[in-house]
């Protein structure tokens, strides 16, 4: 299979520039070219300056500001000649086809002789694309149409031309799934695909919907995020972050691509109010609001929403009357029948987009599995159009079209009484335009917990986690709690598994799961009601206890490999930190953030990132500056945004740490590690550490009265601050002396106990349940 070891993108705005970012993230060294400007030096302006914009982007763009070094920046006149040693090449120039063409035409005579050439164009399509081109050139050419920002958005999608090598193509696919962690879904070469021509037809219908049946625009996103498993941007919010002014330009390409009796085409219209946001210059958040801005009155900020007929802006409204919302967790088809103007708006945008999506089907794609993922990856739902109509029921849903008096799509018809997805000898299967049903495709080398499920029972189960055989000896430990959040019942299942692992049956053990966090950390809820009614001696049991199983984790026979995704916090950094080995996805964001709660951490996590960098071979200075950055990272609560920087901070260590792009491969990834870690494996022995004692201790306090002072940090903070230091300098020990991981365990649960009896804790605590903000009191 073709290798892909070094890649050109060409055209170095935003999207250029991200996917050039993303592949750092991967470790791919990338040459980003641009248009030559004038100047002496300034050849690679536009090409240099990208760079500088992802260093500083936010979202970050890379996962590590080191990973912009393997961006090289370019120019068209200079630097063009290069893309004969790379082995692909991304074009990601203005949506113009004489530009794209000519760009082509050069690349042509420059390329390698196996040089991939694909464009991240979303509206013109491939054959026009390669007019005049030769058959070598079609064959290595294909459409990849990435999302934006390139690093957070999953979808790919995938076009191949009628000359298009599959094999090739093949090689983009495994590429971009394993080194880019993407869900490539193979499109036909139709006009803005799958995501986009179903996405922005419904941001489309829903603005004029609203506009028509005058609806707020904080009742449709109130109706068309959680109740429909869409993201709580929902429609006015996500238009606002794409951009207003991105919104006409899709929409009159798209117009001009399709044919006059395409429903996109003829439900196509600008509003005036929106002609006129824009020109004032409110194209979203990149400009001075949309349909929502934040205006400052008073020295607050206050969230303002527009009035779709008068243009004026008022406060957003938080309480809506949406009575058909009571009934939305009874069933969709419930709400949307409920006959209130909620219900009915609903119903007249759901509907309109369920049945266009299903009457493109086979136009932009082969079956309607790849209508599903596309929506799910590239917009976000939880479920897609076909998976929508499942939980309507789709004999409803062709019964209510046809009370009204509407064409019920084909494909809606030929399901009849069933379902499009189903699960069948265990496996999830989809319904196929021949009226039979197939399986589900998965890429090799995923494994998906949510498959196992379908076939197998679990070894153990209580409220709050499961413990899973995934062959070959290995368990899976997976947290199902709210939030992930870690309880008794987590500890329970964990000592379980150590008892399992231990036995003669199985030789290793996975902490995985697939929410969208690994844990948010321990559960504070549980902790607040204990503190509230003075049930100390439960709350250091479960301290007590935590630690006692998290050291077990960590020095038991066997290996223990964790795979987080998403946050990993507090007592979940916790168990990472215990782990004999990590193997992260890249989005993983990782910290120990007790102290925003008024806590310190208590299940090991001082003693773990004191051990990990005092240990640190390469280290400048004594214990003290060791000491002294554990206390910067927990003191602050620094969350790594990403598997690289939680390499940088040491949540995760160099030698035991192994990232995965693709979260799907997460599993099967942290297996295959547990499972190469079995022969030979021996536990970690426990270690003892020269700590600085009084003097550390006086010197982080003072630093933290200093912040006081100035009035960046409250006089709790310097409480809690005093408390951390006590812990991570040793307290009364000195410096000649070496203490054990128990004792800096010991100085934990003291500090621990101290600050939750704390009434300043506690209101911390409960702001964060009530309000989901730190309180600095």
């Amino acid at each position: 299979m073709t290798e892909i070891k070094s890649v050109a993108v060409l055209g170095a705005g935003v999207m250029g520039a991200g996917i050039a970012a993303h592949l750092a993230n991967a470790g791919i060294p990338v040459i980003l070219m641009d248009l030559p400007q004038k100047g002496m030096g300034k050849k690679n302006a536009l090409a240099k300056e990208a760079i500088e914009r992802l260093k500083k982007s936010n979202p970050a763009a890379l996962m590590s500001k080191d990973k912009a070094k393997l961006i090289t920046p370019g120019n068209f006149d200079d630097d063009l000649e290069k893309v004969k040693d790379v082995d692909w090449v991304i074009e990601v120039v203005i949506e113009r086809l004489d530009i794209k063409q000519d760009l082509y035409a050069k690349i042509e005579k420059l390329r390698g002789p196996k040089t991939i050439v694909s464009s991240n164009t979303s509206t013109i399509p491939s054959e026009k694309l390669t007019e005049g081109r030769s058959t070598d050139f079609k064959k290595h050419f294909m459409v990849t149409h990435f999302f934006n920002p390139p690093r957070y958005m999953r979808l790919l999608e995938l076009v191949k031309g009628p000359e298009t090598d599959p094999k090739i193509a093949e090689a983009v696919a495994d590429f971009c799934d394993r080194k880019l962690g993407k869900d490539v879904v193979a499109c036909h070469d139709t006009p803005g695909f799958i995501a986009n021509r179903i996405g922005t037809y419904w941001l489309q219908t829903a603005l004029l919907e609203a506009m028509d049946q005058d609806m707020t625009v904080e009742e449709v996103d109130k109706l068309f995020s959680r109740p429909m498993g869409i993201p709580k941007t929902g429609v006015f919010a996500l238009m606002d972050l794409v951009g207003l002014d991105l919104m006409p330009l899709i929409g009159q390409s798209m117009k001009a691509a399709l044919p006059a009796s395409d429903p996109y085409v003829q439900n196509y219209a600008e509003p005036e109010i929106v002609t006129k946001m824009i020109a004032d210059g409110y194209t979203g958040r990149k400009g001075k609001g949309g349909f929502y801005r934040l205006n400052k009155e008073g020295g607050k900020k206050v969230k303002e929403a527009v009035n779709l007929k008068t243009g004026d802006y008022a406060p957003a409204t938080k309480k809506l009357n949406l009575p058909c919302l009571s009934v939305s967790k009874q069933g969709l088809d419930k709400m949307l029948s409920y006959g209130d103007r909620g219900g009915n708006y609903a119903w007249s945008v759901l509907s309109k987009v369920l049945c266009y999506a299903a009457s493109l089907v086979p136009e932009i794609a082969d079956n309607l599995y790849a209508v599903d993922q596309a929506m799910k990856t590239g917009y976000n739902w939880k479920y897609g159009p076909f998976e929508l109509i499942d939980r309507l029921g789709a004999k409803w849903f062709a019964e209510k079209l046809a009370s009204e008096g509407r064409e019920v799509p084909d494909l809606v018809k030929q399901v009849g009484e069933g379902t499009f997805f189903r699960i069948e000898n265990q496996k999830k299967q989809y319904f196929t335009l021949e009226g039979n049903y197939v399986d589900a495709p998965r890429r090799e080398g995923v494994l998906l917990l949510g498959d196992l499920k379908l076939t197998t029972k679990p070894l153990s189960k209580n409220g709050s986690a499961s413990l899973w055989d995934i062959g070959e000896g290995v368990v899976c430990l997976e947290f199902t709690s709210k939030q992930n959040s870690i309880d008794f019942d987590i500890i329970a299942i964990m000592e379980e598994a150590i008892e399992l692992c231990e036995g003669p049956d199985y030789k290793a053990l996975v902490i995985h799961n697939e929410g969208t966090n690994f844990s948010v950390g321990a559960n504070i809820g549980l902790a607040l009601f204990a503190a509230n009614v003075a049930m100390w001696e439960l709350i250091a049991q479960l301290v007590k206890k935590g630690q006692s199983v998290y050291q077990r984790l960590k020095h038991s026979n066997f290996p223990v490999v964790s795979a987080p995704t998403g946050m990993a916090l507090g007592g979940g950094c916790e168990v990472l930190l215990h782990s004999n080995a990590v193997v992260a996805h890249a989005e993983s964001y990782v910290g120990l953030v007790e102290v925003g709660v008024g806590l310190v951490p208590a299940w090991g996590g001082c003693k773990e990132m004191l051990r990990r960098w005092l240990s640190d071979k390469g280290r400048f200075g004594g214990s003290m500056v060791a000491v002294g950055k554990v206390f910067e990272i927990v003191g602050t609560a620094q969350v790594a945004k990403s598997a690289n920087e939680a390499l940088e901070m040491k949540y995760f260590e160099k030698d035991h740490t192994f990232i995965t792009m693709n979260k799907d491969r997460l599993l099967a990834d942290a297996k295959a590690k547990a499972l190469e870690m079995v022969d030979g494996f021996e536990a970690p022995e426990k270690i003892e550490m020269s700590l600085p004692g009084g003097t550390a201790k006086v010197a982080m306090s003072m630093a933290v009265k200093g912040f006081v002072k100035a009035g960046k940090a409250s006089p709790y903070d310097e409480e809690i601050a005093k408390r951390l230091a006590m812990i991570l300098s040793g307290g009364d020990t000195d410096p000649t002396d070496k203490e054990s991981e128990d004792y800096i365990l010991g100085l934990e649960r003291t500090a621990f106990m101290t600050l939750i009896r704390d009434p300043r804790t506690l209101a911390r605590m409960e702001s964060i349940l009530v309000t989901g903000k730190p309180l600095r009191n």
